[in-house]
């Protein structure tokens, strides 16, 4: 038998505490990270119709259309984030094979009649009025995923070790190969990255050796070099990869979007220019202003305090996950938030240096900011898996600092 959170478990089960225990733990949610989730959304709104009214109107469209439309995924994102709070994070284990199909179908869909392509890539599935975005919720279908196996293999091991072997490591590769190829052949070179990285965080925090974690690191440039080598990779994406390393070489061609994103975020100086009145914005110099590089609005029209807090605000998010993580009562649980750390992390990270000219343009959205239902959707239910983690952490919580 084995003991988790206060119940008692046979080795392997996937069925929650009682109710009782439940209820105890719907009093205990983290309203920081809440707070700092909705904050952040709020924010979101606000920069996205900045960084698209100018446009809309120049299109003769309501100037309102996309803000609108991010209000009401703000609204569906939240009402899953306290769905999945108030619900008992541990019957994800009994359904990570519906969710793990469902993702590998999803995406099967995109290349179908029912996917819906833009740009050259088929990324997405139109149902109805609704387009989706499967490999949106990769990264979250790969941490509940690996996170179960991980927790039922710590739960039937009777050696109790808490590291991954060659073998395991090997299972959970294969594993996630099949939603990662399929999310590189759409192409969605972006997902793709996210997904590995997220990954590659889920087998460190399960407790993967460090002999197996360097050999993991050397096969990954193995594997990039010889993408590279063989054109495995669309010649415009290697230049995407890459222009940020050389930006001065060709400003108008491939570095193109980093070089305005500088000048955008430079521009804002201390304060920026207002709410609405980016001249780089304004004047559509900006590429994918409310997408990928909706930071360079916030740099321009709010300047460098405004930048700085949102990176604050993002940081209260990750810091609050990581104290979850650290409270979590069960492997599962550690699992699952440790690879939403990650996820959040990369994605902040990527999506900042991304704007800030020092790392590759990905298309990796910034979380809670960018426009776009299914990432919101996506992050948003990562946080509330979150905080079903922490509502039923056995641990005592009367310090809102780590202990």
């Amino acid at each position: 038998m084995t003991t988790i959170t206060g119940s008692t478990f046979t080795a392997g089960a996937s069925m929650p505490p009682p109710a009782s225990e439940t209820r105890r733990g719907l009093a205990r949610f983290d309203f920081i990270l809440i707070g700092a989730s909705v904050l952040l959304s709020i924010v979101g709104v606000t920069v996205v119709y900045a960084s698209t009214r100018e446009q809309l109107i120049a299109q003769g469209a309501n100037p309102h259309y996309l803000m609108d439309h991010q209000v009401e995924y703000i609204v569906v994102g939240f009402v899953a984030m306290m769905a999945l709070a108030l619900v008992d994070y541990r019957w994800l284990e009994a359904l990570r094979w519906i969710v793990y199909a469902g993702l590998v179908l999803a995406l099967l869909a995109t290349f179908t009649p029912l996917g819906s392509s833009a740009l050259g890539a088929a990324r997405w599935i139109q149902v109805g009025p609704v387009q989706i975005q499967p490999s949106a919720f990769g990264a979250l279908v790969l941490i509940v995923v690996v996170a179960a196996y991980c927790g039922r293999r710590y739960q039937l091991d009777q050696m109790h070790t808490d590291a991954l072997t060659f073998k395991d490591m090997v299972k959970l590769l294969l594993l996630a190969a099949l939603p990662i190829l399929l999310v590189v052949k759409q192409p969605d070179l972006g997902s793709a990255i996210v997904m590995l990285t997220t990954l590659f965080v889920l087998l460190v925090v399960a407790g993967l050796p460090n002999r197996y974690t360097i050999l993991l690191v050397l096969l990954g440039v193995v594997a990039a070099v010889a993408m590279v080598k063989l054109g495995l990779l669309h010649h415009y994406q290697l230049l995407r990869l890459t222009s940020f390393i050389h930006q001065t070489n060709n400003p108008a061609g491939a570095a193109y979007n980093s070089v305005e994103s500088k000048a955008a975020i430079g521009s804002g100086g201390l304060f920026g220019t207002g709410l609405l009145k980016g001249p780089q914005v304004n004047l559509f110099f900006l590429p994918e202003a409310q997408t990928d590089f909706i930071f360079s609005v916030v740099g321009e029209e709010l300047g460098f305090i405004g930048g700085a807090v949102l990176i604050f605000l993002l940081g209260v998010v990750i810091w609050r996950l990581v104290r979850i993580a650290r409270l979590a009562g069960d492997p599962f649980g550690r699992i699952l938030v440790g690879g939403t750390v990650g996820l959040m992390a990369f994605s902040v990270f990527e999506n900042i240096g991304m704007a800030s000219g020092i790392m590759p343009v990905a298309g990796i959205p910034l979380p809670f900011i960018s426009y776009g239902g299914s990432a919101l959707l996506s992050f948003f239910a990562c946080t509330g898996i979150a905080l079903s983690v922490y509502a039923r952490s056995p641990r005592k919580r009367n310090s809102v600092f780590i202990r």
